[in-house]
C-alpha cells in the first residue's frame, strides 16, 4: 500500500509503502492448502502443521474420559488457545495498519486544505492588486478628462479676448 508520496524541488518523486502480510491474518483459507488460522491443521502442541486437526472443525462429542481422549482434548485446547493468540495478533496487525492509513488520510486532508487556503490567498491577493490597478486607471482617466476640459476652457478664454 502507498504510505506517502513526495516530490523534491528538482522534480524527482519518491514513494514509500506499507507492507501488510495478509496471509497471516486469514481466518479461513479458501485455497487447497487451507492454511487459515481457524481451518489450518494443527499438531498436538497447537502449532500449524501438515497433519492434525482444524480448530474450525473440532468435534468432541465422541470423546470420553479416557486417557487418550483427555490428551486429545488437551491438544484441542492448545490448538484453540494458539488460534486465539494468532487471531489477536492478526487483529493488532490490521488495527495498526488501519491507524497508519487513517493518519495518512488525515495528513492528505490537511495538506489539501492548506493548498486550498494558499490558492485562495493568492487569488485574493491578485484580486486586490487588480482592484488597485483598476482604481488607478480610473483616476488617471478622470484626471485626463479634467485636464482636457481645463485646456478647452483655457483656449475658449483666449479666443474670447480676441473677439472683443
Amino acid at each position: 500500500m502507498v504510505a506517502s508520496f513526495s516530490r523534491a524541488g528538482d522534480g524527482s518523486v519518491s514513494i514509500q509503502t506499507i507492507t501488510v502480510d495478509t496471509s497471516a491474518t486469514k481466518l479461513f483459507d479458501a485455497s487447497a492448502s487451507a492454511a487459515g488460522i481457524l481451518d489450518g491443521l494443527r499438531d498436538a502442541n497447537g502449532d500449524l502443521s501438515a497433519t492434525g486437526f482444524s480448530v474450525a472443525s473440532l468435534n468432541i462429542s465422541a470423546l470420553a474420559d479416557s486417557v487418550a481422549d483427555l490428551a486429545t482434548i488437551e491438544s484441542y485446547i492448545a490448538g484453540a488457545s494458539k488460534a486465539v493468540t494468532e487471531m489477536t495478533d492478526a487483529a493488532a496487525t490490521l488495527g495498526t495498519t488501519k491507524q497508519r492509513i487513517g493518519l495518512q488520510i488525515n495528513v492528505v486532508s490537511m495538506l489539501t486544505a492548506a493548498i486550498d487556503r494558499g490558492i485562495s490567498t493568492l487569488v485574493d491577493a491578485d484580486m486586490n492588486e487588480e482592484s488597485a490597478l483598476l482604481q488607478a486607471r480610473q483616476v488617471q482617466q478622470q484626471l485626463g478628462t479634467q485636464s482636457l476640459n481645463a485646456a478647452n476652457a483655457a483656449s475658449q478664454s483666449i479666443l474670447s479676448l480676441f473677439r472683443n
